[in-house]
């Protein structure tokens, strides 16, 4: 059975973007903008890890995290834009298993949520993190963070993978360079959506023959994958 996670934040945007990279991993999600409908849920026990944002409109995000410590050990990874040491620090001796700074990379933060799980002694559903396109000749495998084609490993960048698997979480659609650069980066993240171009421009010479085949460019729209998802 998948390991099911938790989203606590305020911001629907955010929620939404964690909710789609976890589900796309393999896990269960339950999502909340409000502290109090957090607690209510934790209560239920249903839930094997906790995002938690500190900065939520009713109830502290420090009082979430000490009564979900006081109801069991269910591992918190916080999310929260105070990035200060003195912060972290206060984080982590409140019960924090892990500590993410906004802007973030929701790869990154999917990473993470296998650590802690793992650590914790839960793993995640594996089968539907491994997908394959254009006939078996690109496999992306999210949760091990592994990507292959035709057979042989890629070795990518952070962003170079977030582009990636971006574009193939829905083979055809055409993503915005702002989409792009929030998804990749982080949200808000504060760049210009023009340098998503150079990061392309590398990905695509790491896919040798197949690069402007597998990640299109549609004028004046932004880019897409080229291969379809296998069934």
């Amino acid at each position: 059975m998948a390991s099911t996670v938790l989203v606590v934040e305020d911001e629907k945007e955010i929620r939404e973007l964690l909710r789609r990279y976890l589900e796309r991993a393999g896990y269960g999600v339950l999502t909340t903008g409000s502290g109090a409908e957090a607690l209510r849920l934790l209560g239920e026990g249903d839930v094997d890890l906790t995002l938690l944002d500190l900065g939520l409109p009713d109830v502290e995000g420090e009082e979430v995290l000490r009564e979900a410590r006081e109801r069991g050990r269910v591992p918190v990874v916080v999310l929260t834009a105070r990035t200060t040491v003195e912060d972290r620090i206060h984080g982590l001796r409140l019960g924090a298993d892990d500590y993410v700074n906004k802007p973030f990379s929701p790869t990154e933060v999917v990473l993470r949520v296998g650590a802690v799980l793992q650590r914790a002694g839960r793993t995640a559903t594996r089968a539907a993190s491994v997908q394959s396109y254009g006939r078996d000749r690109l496999r992306i495998d999210e949760t091990r963070h592994e990507a292959m084609l035709d057979g042989t490993p890629l070795e990518l960048t952070p962003t170079e993978w977030g582009l990636l698997t971006t574009l193939a979480s829905v083979p055809g659609r055409v993503y915005s360079r702002y989409e792009l650069v929030n998804r990749v980066r982080g949200y808000e993240f504060a760049g210009y959506d023009r340098t998503i171009d150079s990061h392309v421009k590398n990905l695509r010479h790491k896919l040798g023959d197949s690069g402007s085949e597998l990640v299109e460019t549609v004028l004046g729209v932004g880019y897409r994958l080229g291969w379809a998802r296998d069934s």
